[in-house]
Formats: C-alpha cells, sequence, structure tokens
C-alpha cells in the first residue's frame, strides 16, 4: 500500500470536523458542490483521470473553476488563508489540530 494521500468522496467528507457554520453558509457550501458534480456530468466520456489532469490545457474549465470555488469557500469557512498561501499539509495539519482538540487530545 502506498503511503501517500488518498482520498475517496465516502471517507475524506467524514475525517476532518466541520466547523461551526450558519444554515446559510451550508446552504452555500452544498450549492457549490453540487457545482462541481453538476459540471463532471458535462463530461460522461471522461474519466476522472482525464477531467483532473491538467487545469491548464483548457479541457474542463467549468470543473475546474466549480473546484476552486468551493474549495475558496471551505477554506474561509474554515478560518484558513487563502489557498495560494496554505499548502495541502499546512491544510492537513491544522485539520488534526482541529480533531484532536475535539477529540479531547493534546492537539
Amino acid at each position: 500500500m502506498k503511503s501517500d494521500y488518498q482520498y475517496s468522496g465516502g471517507v475524506v467528507y467524514n475525517n476532518f470536523p466541520w466547523p461551526d457554520a450558519t444554515d446559510e453558509q451550508e446552504k452555500a457550501i452544498e450549492k457549490l458542490a453540487q457545482a462541481v458534480l453538476d459540471a463532471r456530468t458535462k463530461y460522461p466520456q471522461s474519466t476522472f483521470a482525464d477531467m483532473y489532469k491538467d487545469e491548464n490545457k483548457g479541457w474542463h474549465q467549468d470543473l475546474w473553476k466549480a473546484h476552486k470555488a468551493l474549495d475558496t469557500a471551505v477554506m474561509k469557512l474554515y478560518g484558513f488563508p487563502a489557498i495560494k498561501d496554505f499548502t495541502e499539509a499546512h491544510c492537513v495539519a491544522a485539520l488534526m489540530e482541529m480533531y484532536q482538540r475535539l477529540a479531547g487530545g493534546d492537539g
């Protein structure tokens, strides 16, 4: 088994605590998440690898834009800095600290 991060729709969204959010914020995130799913349905002949392989080639730009909007909104909800200033490693570390605090650990 590889040691790099592995994500799936059924696991990732359930692993980390969701920040306190208003009903309005949750509805906004749901709408943005649905926009990602809707964009994916426009490419029924494309694999996930095809859809996500290179945002700069001009393919699937609506999908990339939908992800960027969702990512930006989620980062803001968590109180994280702008995506360009916050690496995946920073994000995972911050989420683990939040999880440890909520679980009663020393994070």
